[in-house]
């Protein structure tokens, strides 16, 4: 364990006010190309990509918009031919979508008692899509199946009522495959890399998260509610990719996930956390200034939860490599933060896009290499029985040489942030950075224990 101390730091710097870097046409024939190779690859003739608000991320990746309100699909086929299934509040952004496409209207797709008069059904305008029996079909959802008593192959995250549609379609003999993995596999997903411009794309959210957490951090104190706090956390009028969190004493009490009149109160446990597309922050700690103001069951908690995980995360940032397997940071959190003591139940770290959570290529024994043009999260979240828990989560990028290089030359902006934030972690916090590792928030490492002390945060002591 490397030794960590608390000490005096200045805060980490903020970047406000950041503009927004739209994805280029390139770019999206580039995710289209990738997925095309991938369907070949996987054997797809066609593949169908669902999506709603809440899971549009694949479909958003080719198409540039998710369907408010609805469902819909895209209909994909190995020759390129795109072909958008959309309900009556989505046939409008069919023109604006990012591929050359055809349309075709499903009024079943629209909201609970909107006109839902068709002539055809479900199956007969799936087969005008191009779905047809003889044909390899993908479907591919929102999330990878891992476990191993399951045939994975075979199931499928779609409304029944469209995997049905889809069978009729193409026949009794059809021969349907979850094919998810064509965009967030973490070994060879077209989702898990990101060139330039996309990288850019992505670390304003990443920025938006970071700065609106420790704006929120900053404005704790007793006497205050909780809505006053979470206000901060909505930031720029832009959409959250998590339901955010800002929760003081006991979470979730009344099953209530989102902040309330709760005051808090000096001694509280205190949760945050927001995200945006490209990356997330969350921190927890107490609402104190000092240990002498904790609750005496709880008074070593900077010992026996705060600085253990402050050295995982450490250890987490410092040997975070392109080539690295996943399951090789797996095993060095585990060594680092025993899961039997610490009990986290999540892989120690995500893949990041428009969503929170792509895919994770930390998970045990994973021969998944991490690559260059990968967002990460740290996601790592201990829980020791009594104490309230330690958060860090931010959101880093890999870039090699040539990717760095691109990114400096296209976006000197962004870089001067990335050169700033690498700063003030080496010289403010000791966390020795490997070169290829570009810190997307501002507050990658930055651990306050006591929310009432602005000015201390944990370090790590020169080895």
């Amino acid at each position: 364990m490397a030794a960590v101390t608390l000490s005096t730091v200045p805060q980490p710097p903020l970047w406000h006010d950041v503009p927004s870097v739209t994805l280029n046409d390139d770019t999206l024939r580039l995710r289209k190309s990738r997925v095309l190779a991938n369907m070949r690859q996987s054997g797809v003739d066609t593949l169908i990509v669902y999506a709603d608000k809440e899971h549009g991320g694949n479909f958003e990746y080719l198409t540039g918009f998710i369907p408010r309100f609805e469902e819909a699909l895209l209909v994909l086929h190995r020759d390129g031919e795109a072909v958008l299934v959309l309900g009556n509040e989505n046939l409008k952004l069919a023109g604006h979508a990012r591929l050359e496409n055809r349309v075709i209207h499903a009024p079943w797709f629209s909201l609970p008692n909107q006109p839902m008069d068709t002539r055809k059904t479900l199956a007969q305008l799936l087969q005008e899509a191009g779905v047809a029996a003889g044909k390899s079909i993908g479907l591919a959802g929102w999330k990878l199946f891992t476990g191993a008593a399951d045939d994975r192959a075979q199931m499928f995250d779609l409304p029944a009522f469209i995997v049905d549609a889809i069978r009729q379609a193409a026949g009794p003999q059809a021969r349907l495959t979850n094919a998810t993995g064509i965009f967030i596999d973490p070994a060879s997903g077209a989702r898990v890399t990101n060139n330039a411009n996309e990288l850019a794309h992505y670390e304003y959210g990443a920025n938006l998260a970071s700065t609106a957490i420790l704006t929120a951090l900053n404005a704790v104190a007793p006497g205050k509610t909780e809505k006053q706090i979470g206000a901060l956390l909505a930031a720029e009028g832009q959409p959250n990719s998590v339901v955010m969190i800002a929760a003081t004493g006991d979470r979730f009490t009344w099953a209530n996930l989102y902040p309330g009149d709760k005051v808090i109160q000096r001694g509280d446990k205190f949760s945050l956390t927001t995200g945006f597309k490209g990356g997330l922050s969350s921190r927890a700690a107490y609402v104190v200034s000092d240990e002498g103001e904790l609750a005496p069951e709880v008074a070593d908690y900077l010992e026996v939860v705060a600085k253990p995980y402050f050295n995982a995360v450490v250890n987490w940032l410092e040997n975070l490599r392109i080539g690295m397997r996943g399951g090789d940071m797996y095993a060095l959190i585990e060594q680092a933060l025993p899961k039997a003591e610490y009990h986290w139940h999540l892989n120690p770290g995500h893949l990041v896009a428009d969503e929170e959570w792509l895919c994770s290529p930390f998970g045990p024994h994973s021969t998944a290499c991490l690559q260059s043009g990968m967002i990460l999260q740290i996601d790592i979240i201990p829980s020791r029985p009594g104490y309230g828990g330690a958060s860090i989560e931010d959101t880093v990028a890999l870039a090699d040489s040539t990717m760095r290089r691109e990114l400096a030359q296209r976006y000197p902006e962004l870089w001067q942030r990335i050169v700033a934030r690498r700063l003030y972690i080496g010289e403010q916090l000791g966390i020795v950075l490997p070169e290829e590792v570009l810190p997307f928030s501002s507050t990658v490492g930055y651990l306050r224990p006591w929310l009432l002390s602005p000015e201390r945060a944990l370090v790590c002591a020169p080895y």
